[in-house]
């Protein structure tokens, strides 16, 4: 898959995660909650994607583990900046959310 193609899917199926999960935790618009899952994703999907082509194929799989959970810790505080949020509810968004996207990406293989 190509890198436009990934994170085209990446916030298609992110976004709308994102925007359902924060809808009760905070008081910022539908518009608000899915340009933060924007602006997060276009933070941590290039490095992401980068770390990730640089994997030897021998340690993929737990190095792909360990970046997504990553990605999940920095999307969460991220998201609770940008919509000045407390508790756990963007981190839960947050591994929702990734948690959709990986799995549509390892449909599409």
């Amino acid at each position: 898959m190509s890198y436009p193609a990934a994170l085209a899917l990446t916030v298609a199926t992110e976004v709308p995660v994102y925007t359902a999960a924060l809808a009760a935790a905070s008081q910022a618009p539908p518009g608000r909650t899915a340009g933060a899952a924007v602006i997060v994703n276009c933070v941590t999907h290039p490095l992401l994607w980068w770390f990730l082509r640089h994997v030897p194929l021998a340690v993929y799989w737990p190095a792909f583990a360990a970046a997504e959970a990553a990605v999940v810790l920095v999307e969460g505080w991220l998201t609770a900046r940008l919509l000045r949020l407390r508790g756990p509810a963007p981190y839960a968004a947050s591994t929702a959310a990734n948690a959709v996207s990986v799995l549509a990406g390892l449909l599409l293989l």
